[in-house]
């Protein structure tokens, strides 16, 4: 019990537990400022030269300026932790690279300057994390492609977005048509041509869009522009009224842009670049009922076609129309014919079957169609049998034909009235007597036309071509004292359009005109193979196999030489049989018969006896050799 008192005693003597210090702030970069007395924190960094994000920053700091420096690339740890940030400037730098995730740990982020850098493309995963951001500068860059994901994390609270002075052909404009929140919008001084109809139809709060200076040519009807008024200036106009801003556009004014004219504008900057009886004009003086559209015309369209089974066969349909027809082919049964497995459609109208098939043949409709109407025009494709298959050493050849195939022909009955139909069923230019073509063959062709020469201040004439396989038109300048004119570059089995223009001096003008002297269609021959010695391939096919041929066989006649000698030598090689077994010489006299003696045991010496002339057959002697009796 005695402790108790002592205890007591001795806490007035204990020290007082000091209160809990605020954790040390980081040091402030150099060359910047920063504001640590009160809150919220910034560090203010504009203008230092710093050639990177400084990694001292104190990591609590609402506000970071680091504009006017030369930062060229934004890392992923150069923000890491900074989740208080509210407001990041990154202008005028020249940043080329932002690294995924960068931004990842800017929750409370708002505001983002990244204008004036040098960006060129943005990425889904660049901006990733910026999830209550309202306000994104990306202006004067050189932005030229904008992912389809980069704005999905702050889709639904963005307020400001700016674009401008980008390279910009293209945009995800499904992905803008989500920004709900979105108050104002630029994309000016840009390269878009186009602008996809209802692509801000959901931004309800939209209270100014700027398109000024792309390459628009026109810009279609949106719900969003009918809903409310449109003003010029901002000055003076109500809460709820859209600025829209569209001058600098080569703006095309056909009817398409009728409805923009109706509206009410304060101003006059918009002006008509097309079409010329209209271009240079201001935009909202020129009358509702000038704003016209011409509907669509069938200039050319392929002949009847016919194909055997299983080639391809290509279907042409060109038309004419303001705004420009948009072509669509309807199959004999009925069907809308688009890109698929058996068939391609392409934008300058042609259809192109990849295999056909004998249920392909019949009439396929060309649908042209625009603003003012439609057009139809029918093309027959007929399919026949497949062809037979062809040997490759075939040397089968078409009849001989007499001359060259540049040679000139007048045109027979039988393929004057082949002409005829095919005039008939086409819609080229129609024939005209004033120009004819009085010769023609496989690759050239004869013209003749009547002298224009009571056409005052006459220069020179102008032939205009073309083949049936293409839309490109050529062009010969003849001199003004020419009536004829021979073409030698022509392609074989086509048929072409031809005019015939007059080059002048109009006295009226003091300008330059033309004036047509008539028109033609004809058809070349069809070139012809002629009979002759066979193809070069044939001929190197037949010598290798003749060269091979040979060498086979010497082989064999080599391989049939060493079996022989093989056998004569009893199975074994000829020099091992002569190793193996000494060889004698034996000799044998022949008295008035012919025969082989075995060889006679070493005789014993004896005396020397007379000579006697006998005449000697010598054999080889080996183990082969068996004596064959006593």
């Amino acid at each position: 019990m005695a402790i108790l008192p002592l205890l007591l005693c001795l806490l007035p003597l204990a020290p007082a537990s000091s209160p809990p210090q605020p954790a040390t702030a980081s040091p402030c970069p150099r060359r910047c400022r920063c504001q640590t007395q009160s809150l919220p924190l910034s560090v203010l960094c504009p203008g230092a030269g710093l050639l990177f994000v400084p990694p001292s920053l104190d990591r609590r700091a609402a506000e970071l300026r680091l504009a006017d420096n030369f930062i060229a690339a934004v890392r992923r740890r150069d923000l890491a932790n900074m989740t208080g940030l509210l407001h990041l400037s990154l202008s005028r730098n020249t940043i080329r690279h932002v690294a995924a995730g960068a931004f990842a740990d800017l929750r409370a982020l708002r505001a983002l300057h990244l204008d004036g850098n040098r960006l060129t493309s943005l990425g889904e995963g660049q901006l990733r994390g910026l999830v209550n951001l309202r306000h994104l500068i990306l202006s004067n860059n050189q932005l030229a492609a904008l992912a389809a994901g980069a704005l999905d994390d702050c889709a639904e609270t963005l307020e400001d977005l700016d674009l401008s002075y980008n390279n910009l052909e293209q945009l995800p404009w499904e992905a803008l048509g989500r920004l709900g929140n979105v108050n104002t919008l630029g994309l000016d001084h840009n390269l878009l041509a186009s602008v996809p109809a209802g692509a801000f139809s959901r931004l309800h709060k939209l209270a100014r869009l700027d398109m000024t200076s792309n390459r628009l040519t026109t810009i279609p009807p949106d719900p969003l522009f009918s809903r409310l008024p449109l003003l010029a200036r901002p000055r003076g106009s109500p809460a709820s009224a859209l600025v829209l801003a569209f001058g600098g556009n080569p703006l095309h004014c056909n009817c398409e842009l009728v409805w923009l004219r109706r509206l009410a504008r304060e101003d006059d900057l918009e002006a008509c670049a097309s079409p010329p009886a209209l271009g240079g004009r201001y935009f909202w003086a020129v009358g509702e009922e000038e704003f016209v559209c011409e509907p669509p015309v069938v200039t050319h369209r392929s002949p009847p076609l016919a194909v055997p089974a299983g080639r391809p066969a290509a279907l042409r349909c060109r038309a004419v129309g303001d705004p420009e027809p948009r072509v669509r082919w309807v199959s004999p049964q009925g069907r809308l014919l688009g890109n698929s497995s058996r068939a391609r459609a392409f934008p300058n109208g042609t259809l192109e079957l990849l295999v056909t098939e004998p249920g392909d043949g019949g009439i396929f409709t060309c649908i042209a169609a625009n603003a003012a109407g439609e057009a139809t025009a029918a093309v027959e494709l007929t399919v026949g049998p497949p062809p037979p298959p062809q040997l490759a050493n075939s040397t089968s050849c078409d009849p001989p034909r007499d001359g060259d195939p540049d040679t000139l022909t007048p045109p027979s009955a039988a393929s004057a009235s082949a002409s005829a139909s095919a005039k008939a069923a086409d819609t080229g230019p129609p024939t005209d007597r004033g120009v004819q073509v009085t010769e023609h063959g496989a690759t050239a062709a004869l013209i003749q036309w009547p002298d224009q020469r009571p056409i005052p201040g006459i220069r020179m004439y102008q032939i205009q071509y073309n083949s049936s396989a293409d839309d490109i038109l050529v062009y010969r300048m003849i001199p003004a004292d020419s009536s004829s004119f021979l073409l030698t570059d022509l392609a074989s089995g086509r048929t072409y359009d031809l005019c015939v223009l007059a080059v002048y001096e109009d006295s009226a003008t003091g300008l330059t005109a033309t004036r047509p002297v008539g028109c033609n269609h004809f058809s070349t021959e069809p070139s012809l193979r002629p009979c002759g010695a066979p193809h070069a391939p044939f001929l190197g096919g037949t010598m290798i196999i003749a060269l091979g041929g040979v060498i086979v066989a010497s082989v064999l006649v080599f391989i049939f030489v060493l079996l022989m000698r093989y056998k004569v030598h009893g199975g074994q090689p000829p020099g091992k049989a002569k190793a193996s077994a000494p060889v004698s010489s034996v000799c044998s006299q022949t008295n008035g018969a012919l025969g082989t003696m075995p060889a006679p045991p070493a005789p014993e010496p004896a005396a020397p006896r007379a000579h006697t002339v006998v005449q000697l057959d010598c054999e080889p002697w080996g183990p082969s050799h068996e004596p064959t009796g006593p």
